[in-house]
């Protein structure tokens, strides 16, 4: 069996394997079950791990690499520029997808919930802390966090919210050894390579293990939520999941199709595999080492190109979490009965495109952005609590499409630059 085959493989038998557990051998019945889901968390802990444990070294040498390469010719602020142009472009028509697929479908309309229980949820009051304590930061301060002082101990808490310092302090070293590093096949250059090269060898280990990481994850969710998120607000999650396949099936299509002469079927195939982990893992940051693998080796882009364009993505390119802030926030505006006028939802529109941008790529990134923008439109956190169940299902979808967007624009930059241009030398011209 190819790759793919073995992950979709696990993928599905950990749906169904988790269902007949689910309604056949509930944890409260047979003790034994939850040997059996620590067992699973074990083995999805560690095919996780191995994948996050590399994610910072590789993004440091590929971002570093990909800006250098790019440096030392007349390509950075050319390449960065046409990224920023399509990243902001699908951002803003993905949002724009959702805010009007909420208003004609109306998911928001009739749901009656008790609010006093809903107020006492353990989620939401952990979500409330978070919003508490972002809003008693001063402005400045989040531009000054994006400059990280010290970039070892940043990268060290990457995944606590630091990631992207790390990668401006990446940016900035690779710019500065473009203008620094005259001489080829320099000392420094050939470290970043090798360890751009093991991470990757790290990777394939671990991919050996993604069959039964991936089942153990997907059996161990469907387990805890059973056919939960057919039926929990099933409404709200089907406005969801079709904004995220018209963006990926009509407006990703329609970019490749203009702007790349490519057939979309055709790249879409390609990227299987970087989709189907995006969607196990829920973790753009986790599909980061295969979405470049994909890049390099399947679609045959450029390195230069496809090393920064990725590398910024994981992080900066967020369509589907941008999507789905914008779906959230006029459902639970539908709920509470706030209504939100068209310039209201025009700072919806605003405020979720930047809030994609700044999401983390890890699981269950979203929500403390999306908990902020609610402050801001005056709706209650507290309505949260009504997509918590169905929030991991979701976040899968939408981490698929925001890898998936990465690779995208990755295509769409790498055909609006020449191979002449891309690989002419001479004084740096952003």
């Amino acid at each position: 069996m190819k790759q793919y085959q073995k992950l979709l493989l696990g993928f599905v038998l950990g749906i169904i394997v988790g269902l007949i557990g689910y309604y056949s051998f509930p944890e409260k019945s047979y003790p034994f079950m939850k040997t059996v889901t620590d067992l699973c968390t074990l083995t999805g802990a560690i095919f996780l791990k191995m994948i996050f444990m590399v994610v910072v070294p590789l993004l440091v040498s590929a971002l570093m690499l990909g800006v250098y390469e790019l440096g030392k010719g007349r390509n950075l602020g050319k390449v960065a520029a046409k990224s920023l142009m399509y990243t902001v472009a699908l951002s803003v028509i993905a949002v724009m997808l959702a805010v009007t697929m909420t208003n004609i479908m109306q998911p928001g309309a009739g749901v009656e919930f008790d609010k006093e229980a809903l107020a006492k949820n353990q989620g939401v009051i952990s979500i409330n802390k978070n919003v508490q304590l972002a809003q008693n930061k001063p402005w400045t301060t989040y531009i000054t966090d994006l400059i990280p002082q010290n970039p070892i101990d940043s990268a060290a808490r990457a995944f606590g919210g630091e990631i992207i310092a790390v990668m401006v302090f990446a940016l900035m070293f690779g710019y500065a050894m473009s203008m620094v590093i005259k001489e080829e096949n320099h000392p420094l250059v050939r470290m970043l390579q090798s360890i751009f090269d093991i991470s990757l060898k790290i990777i394939d280990w671990a991919m050996r293990l993604a069959p039964y990481g991936i089942f153990a994850i997907v059996f161990n969710t469907t387990y805890r939520m059973g056919a939960g998120f057919l039926t929990n607000v099933a409404y709200f999650a089907a406005v969801v999941v079709l904004s995220i396949l018209i963006q990926q099936l009509v407006v990703y299509s329609a970019f490749l199709k203009i702007f790349a002469k490519t057939n979309p079927w055709e790249f879409f195939k390609a990227c299987k595999e970087a989709y189907v982990y995006a969607f196990s893992t829920a973790s753009s940051n986790a599909t980061l080492p295969i979405a470049l693998e994909t890049a390099e080796k399947t679609l045959k882009l450029p390195p230069k190109i496809s090393r920064f364009v990725l590398t910024c993505g994981a992080s900066a390119n967020q369509n589907g979490s941008g999507l789905y802030e914008g779906v959230v926030l006029l459902f639970l505006a539908q709920v509470f009965g706030v209504n939100l006028s068209i310039e209201q939802q025009i700072i919806v529109v605003l405020t979720a495109v930047l809030g994609g941008i700044g999401t983390a790529g890890v699981p269950g990134g979203t929500l403390p952005i999306i908990a902020i923008l609610c402050v801001n439109v005056g709706v209650p956190v507290e309505g949260l609590g009504l997509i918590l169940g169905v929030d991991r299902f979701l976040d899968m979808c939408r981490t698929t499409l925001n890898v998936s967007g990465d690779l995208v624009i990755a295509k769409l930059v790498s055909a609006s630059v020449t191979e002449e241009e891309l690989n002419a030398t001479g004084s740096i011209d952003c």
